[in-house]
């Protein structure tokens, strides 16, 4: 599996994570559990933006320069 199916499969895998972090800050009767939950959306939808920005450096990195061999001159 390559970089960017990986990162796409975990980036579906937090979805359900931040529903439920959503759904736990909306249904708490304290605020602990409102705190949990605002807290884990927070961190999975800032985690989906972080694998938003590295799949966007790495197609923004430059290519590594091949070596010149001393018979490719011609």
């Amino acid at each position: 599996m390559d970089d960017d199916t990986a990162d796409a499969a975990v980036g579906v895998a937090m979805v359900p994570l931040c529903l439920l972090g959503l759904l736990l800050a909306a249904r708490a009767h304290d605020n602990e559990i409102y705190l949990f939950g605002f807290s884990l959306a927070a961190f999975t939808a800032l985690f989906g933006f972080s694998l938003i920005k590295r799949h966007y450096d790495m197609k923004d990195r430059p290519l590594p320069a091949t070596p010149v061999q001393a018979n490719d001159h011609v």
